[in-house]
């Protein structure tokens, strides 16, 4: 299922283009740079710094010692457990994601950011903390190159368009421009519990729209919790969608004057238990997401699983335009191949390491050859992916 694009949503497309489009011609010249006071304390693990970073960014990381605690760490304390394996315990650490992956910086660093981030400060440490204290931390952040982002920026256009053709033409796009190619499925192969399989059984086939509609398949399900799910998500780089539509231009419109790139499109409300989805979550390239993204919606089963929580979803990969055979207007086009959507949801999370097992199973009654809500068809081979959270 898709959601109709209204003249809001088209907004946000034209207004993404315009501002890149704007800002393809290149500058020697970079942005200013802006500085940065933290007072990270020792017993903390993480501090968020609620520094928003871009792809070509220059950080000037440097720390004073507090008491007895020293940014480049103690020695004789315990080593167990600490983030940065090969750095003393105590020591000033960073990342640039929530997720990332921790560095070393000690009393002083440069950091180079590769990809659009969030700055974290932290101290390496594992359940105790090696000494009492705080770090007073200075960051000198030197935006990007104007060219450079501008040359990003071009790229993303081409993309965009190379993925809009394609999805129109029904032909592979080339080059960077590809499909998200889903990550290798690692498949158990321990029987599914039979309570689990009954509840599956007795699930709904196809989502709704409002107007009873059938549409898409449920195509997976996970067992965890709330946190375990969003935590899961988080890790494997999925984005909460936004569901206002005036939000949703203020939001395109502030990031684009930020030299951001917005990740959250909105996604039409469908139904399953007769209600309304609990979650929406999408995946894109920048700008492209206009016309292509990896996209998906979640609802809490109205059952649990060994005192588990388990949620029912619908995804499918958005690939261009077509007609909406119900009114006329513009709607998303999908890939009718929506297995392989399923298996990229899947993937996507077992590549997060947030995943305990992941199963196929064929319930009764499997929806093979299908139509959207729109009036688009989709095949299947029927089988659900169940999806267990570590």
């Amino acid at each position: 299922m898709r959601f109709t694009l209204i003249p809001k949503v088209v907004a946000i497309a034209s207004l993404a283009l315009c501002q890149a489009l704007a800002q393809t011609e290149p500058s020697a010249a970079p942005a200013t740079g802006n500085d940065y006071s933290f007072d990270v304390s020792t017993t903390q693990l993480w501090t968020d710094t609620s520094v928003e970073l871009q792809t070509g960014d220059v950080l000037e990381i440097t720390a004073t010692a507090a008491k007895k605690c020293d940014p480049v760490g103690v020695s004789g304390a315990s080593a167990q457990g600490l983030p940065v394996a090969n750095a003393l315990p105590g020591a000033l650490i960073a990342k640039l994601e929530a997720q990332g992956v921790p560095v070393l910086i000690g009393s002083s660093k440069e950091v180079k950011v590769d990809a659009p981030g969030h700055l974290f400060l932290g101290i390496n440490a594992g359940e105790k903390p090696p000494c009492q204290g705080s770090f007073a931390v200075k960051v000198h952040r030197q935006a990007q190159v104007a060219s450079n982002r501008a040359d990003v920026l071009k790229q993303q256009l081409a993309s965009a368009a190379e993925i809009f053709l394609a999805g129109q033409l029904g032909i592979q796009p080339s080059g960077a421009a590809s499909a998200t190619v889903a990550p290798a499925l690692k498949v158990s192969t321990t029987p599914l519990d039979a309570g689990l399989r009954k509840d599956i059984d007795g699930l709904p086939r196809r989502i709704n729209d409002q107007f009873k509609n059938l549409g898409d398949m449920v195509n997976f399900v996970i067992v965890g919790s709330q946190q375990q799910v969003q935590s899961a998500l988080d890790a494997a780089n999925w984005h909460v969608a936004d569901t206002d539509d005036k939000k949703a231009v203020l939001e395109a419109a502030m990031t684009t004057y930020e030299n951001k790139d917005y990740l959250a499109m909105p996604m039409s409300t469908l139904y399953l238990f007769n209600r309304r989805q609990d979650f929406g979550y999408e995946q894109a390239e920048p700008i492209a997401m206009v016309a292509s993204r990896h996209h998906f919606r979640l609802w809490k089963a109205p059952f649990t699983w060994n005192g588990q929580t388990v949620w029912v979803g619908a995804g499918t990969h958005d690939i261009g335009f077509a007609k909406d055979k119900r009114n006329g207007n513009v709607t998303h086009k999908i890939d009718p191949n929506v297995d392989g959507e399923r298996d990229n949801i899947g993937g996507s999370l077992q590549k997060g390491g947030k995943v305990k097992s992941v199963s196929y199973y064929l319930p009764p009654n499997p929806v093979q050859e299908a139509k959207n809500a729109t009036g688009d068809g989709y095949h299947s081979d029927g089988r659900i992916l169940v999806i267990s959270l570590q």
